[in-house]
């Protein structure tokens, strides 16, 4: 009979324990905190706010607790303690977190991915937005002074590691290393300028992303990754630009968000918010944004790769396209760069040492510089340095002709013609001229 009690007494803590809270992992970022419950399996829960002080209350039904407190890395602001408190029914569990201020808390769960298990994920917003990087005020640069803006994006962060090596190097902590010696190595280019998406181990969303890189007006959005797969042989580098198909389906989505067109960049903003709300109109200009937008990233990813392919093993000679969420701005060029396989044992060795990170964003930086001086931005101080020789030089892209060029650089047609020699004002894809002095 006694036997028959114990077994009763475990059936029961079982059921009334179906789920296990074991371990909670906390992300500060510049404008908001995230926290990671991990659990033994899908989580059931409430919550609500309270006041005076502040604190948001979790109750996980059915759940018991195997975290100590005390182990809990908090490097939050927002978070003054982690704490439990009597809960609403036996079997479930009730988490306090205090705070120093009120927020508006996003809860939502994750299914299990990689190293991961089932995860209930709270957002807590900063109410504070001074806590948040604020986008530089931009005055009006006189011409020629104008820097080019380039958005350097380390993929993944905080509770997102990307991909994992054969030796447990994650991907998310060298992105952010090769991101940061290239900021620096642009930082120091005259007439050239670095932002970064993240300046730390947190995740940024993947939409918040190019909205970063909007806000500082960048001419330029590099995403910076290491590429993996099952198999340990694949290794190098490759280059990646949005596919057509996926800027099709942006550009529907962009046509829908009338009231964010404004916030375009390169004027398109500007030009479409004349159109009086024509959707032939709207829709012709957005084509005409994205087709330069993919143009120019398929021939700066080019000039990448050219770079690259001086210092570091390559896995594509060619860019190749996809569909990837961070290179879907219709005005901004974004390119991926995968700087090796960190799935390949030798490359992973590679990938986290400081001489391998210095060479990539070494030859990333050559070629953005490279594309640049052969196709400033008009207005730009790199457009207003001639370059070696005395002059400047031009690659015909798809869609241009003499008189777009000449106009692009402030000079007349007939001197353009003259200055290259050309018989007519037919130019081909491809063709290097030579720009005269304005």
């Amino acid at each position: 009979m006694k036997s028959i009690f114990v077994v009763f007494c475990l059936l029961f803590s079982v059921s009334a324990w179906s789920n296990q809270l074991e371990s909670i992992r906390i992300w500060p970022s510049p404008d908001n905190t995230r926290i990671v419950l991990d659990m033994g399996s899908a989580p059931a829960y409430d919550y609500f706010m309270l006041n005076d002080p502040h604190r948001l209350v979790v109750d996980l039904r059915q759940t018991q607790n195997r975290v100590n407190f005390a182990s809990i890395t908090n490097n939050s602001e927002l978070i003054t303690r982690i704490r439990d408190s009597k809960p609403p029914s036996p079997g479930s569990y009730r988490l306090v977190f205090e705070l120093k201020s009120g927020v508006k808390p996003s809860l939502f769960p994750l299914t299990p991915a990689g190293e991961y298990g089932h995860r209930l994920v709270i957002d807590l917003p900063y109410q504070d937005q001074s806590r948040a990087p604020q986008p530089v005020a931009r005055q009006a640069t006189p011409v020629g002074q104008k820097e080019i803006v380039v958005a350097i994006d380390p993929g993944h962060g905080g509770e997102d590691p990307g991909a994992i090596g054969p030796r447990k190097n994650r991907e998310k902590h060298i992105t952010l290393a090769i991101s940061r010696r290239l900021a620096e190595l642009i930082n120091k280019e005259p007439g050239m300028r670095a932002v970064l998406t993240r300046t730390g181990d947190y995740f940024v969303n993947l939409n918040q992303r190019s909205e970063i890189a909007r806000k500082a007006r960048a001419d330029l959005l590099l995403s910076i990754h290491a590429d993996s797969v099952a198999n340990q042989g694949p290794r190098g580098a490759s280059v990646w630009v949005l596919s057509s198909n996926r800027a099709n389906r942006e550009m529907a989505s962009w046509l829908e968000k009338q009231e964010r067109q404004s916030e375009l960049l390169g004027g398109v903003g500007e030009v479409i918010s004349q159109t009086d709300g024509n959707p032939y109109l709207t829709r012709t200009f957005l084509d005409l944004s994205m087709d330069k937008s993919r143009a120019d990233s398929y021939a700066i990813s080019e000039h990448i790769l050219s770079a690259m392919g001086k210092v570091v093993r390559l896995h594509k000679s060619k860019p190749e396209h996809a569909s990837l969420a961070v290179l879907k701005s219709p005005d901004i060029p974004s390119i991926l760069i995968e700087a090796g396989f960190i799935s390949n044992p030798q490359e992973e060795q590679l990938l986290i040492t400081a001489e391998h990170q210095q060479k990539v964003a070494l030859a990333v930086f050559n070629g953005v510089k490279s594309y640049y001086r052969q196709n400033p931005p008009s207005g730009t101080m790199m457009a207003s340095q001639p370059t070696q020789g005395g002059t400047r030089q031009h690659t015909v892209r798809s869609g241009e002709s003499l008189s777009l060029i000449a106009q692009r650089y402030g000079v007349s047609v007939s001197r353009l013609k003259g200055h290259n020699q050309l018989q007519s004002d037919v130019v081909r894809i491809g063709q290097v001229l030579d720009i005269p002095g304005s």
